[in-house]
């Protein structure tokens, strides 16, 4: 079975990145915005959820809120993919609900590592 990762980042030269390293393994969904993330979570349910943090509008930390507080939604696995790496965004992604925290820059043989701890 194929599995599926949303990544959400509103950078397009991070999400070419994480396009390049997770397309021969995954199923990709992409959004460049918190609003187009919720949206495609109304259409689709992805296997794993890669989230930036520092958006325009719906930041992540909002976004994984509602992820987690939904009903189909909930279980979904987040992590948070970001480059802002202190203790009080860490413990804003914990408490926001995100299963694990990334920070950027980062290798693709990291991220890939990071992706298969949740997916195998």
């Amino acid at each position: 079975m194929d599995r599926t990762i949303l990544f959400v980042d509103d950078d397009p030269k991070i999400r070419d990145l994480m396009r390049a390293t997770l397309e021969f393994d995954f199923s990709l969904l992409e959004a460049e915005s918190g609003e187009k993330a919720l949206q495609t979570l109304k259409e689709s349910t992805p296997d794993l959820i890669l989230l930036d943090i520092m958006m325009p509008g719906i930041d992540g930390f909002e976004v994984c809120r509602r992820i987690k507080s939904g009903s189909g939604t909930s279980n979904i696995p987040v992590i948070m993919l970001t480059g802002r790496g202190d203790n009080e965004d860490k413990e804003g992604g914990k408490q926001a609900g995100a299963d694990s925290y990334f920070t950027k820059p980062f290798s693709p043989k990291a991220l890939l590592d990071k992706v298969n701890e949740f997916l195998g």
